[in-house]
């Protein structure tokens, strides 16, 4: 996994925040800061995502609605992680985005039984803003949500929801290998240093 790839498998709502690592030059970088990477994104959850909100490419708009859902979690997130009350026009937003596009469950026959799938009418960013705040309230309101933590890594910004309560990093992958490294280095570097002075002496 590159430091340009998208971190998944947290909870939907955690991933897409996760959007926002620190780019390699230490300010933010945005992993779905275009519409054909915001669809890049989509395609990486989706199998966590109904069908019809991958099949069709996101536009502008689309991704304007996705990134303001995004901020509005973020700041709810960083507020509860810290012990802080959340923004209430956050709240508010992330109520309005699901109030435009609730879900419903539409019947079908299939020939054998009677199925229900998850559905949303409206333009694809309102859908998935939707699905995306409905997303942030289930992590919300979890009890588990005083377990979300910020990665360790120094220079990391994302969050994570520990399965484990020994897990430091966002990723053993990412900034796991890169601590590990960053330690072994700290611990042998002073007896490279020491070596290269005995023998000059």
């Amino acid at each position: 996994m590159s430091d340009g790839e998208p971190l998944t498998g947290e909870p939907l709502a955690l991933d897409l925040v996760n959007t926002r690592p620190t780019g390699l030059d230490g300010h933010p970088a945005d992993l779905i800061d275009t519409p054909r990477r915001l669809a890049a994104w989509l395609d990486l959850e989706a199998d966590r995502l109904p069908a019809d909100l991958t099949r069709t490419a996101p536009s502008a708009d689309d991704l304007a609605a996705v990134r303001a859902v995004r901020g509005h979690i973020e700041a709810i997130l960083r507020a509860v992680t810290e012990g802080n009350a959340p923004p209430p026009s956050a709240l508010r937003a992330l109520t309005e985005a699901q109030r435009l596009a609730p879900a419903f469950r539409e019947l079908a026959w299939d020939g054998a039984a009677v199925t229900a799938a998850p559905r949303r009418t409206g333009p694809l960013g309102v859908r998935l803003a939707a699905l995306l705040a409905e997303s942030a309230a289930d992590l919300l309101t979890d009890p588990g949500i005083g377990k979300v933590r910020q990665c360790e890594a120094e220079d990391c910004v994302l969050l994570f929801l520990p399965a484990h309560p020994r897990r430091r990093w966002c990723s053993a992958a990412r900034c796991g290998n890169r601590a590990r490294v960053a330690r072994y280095y700290r611990r042998h570097k002073p007896n490279a240093v020491n070596s290269e002075t005995e023998m000059g002496s």
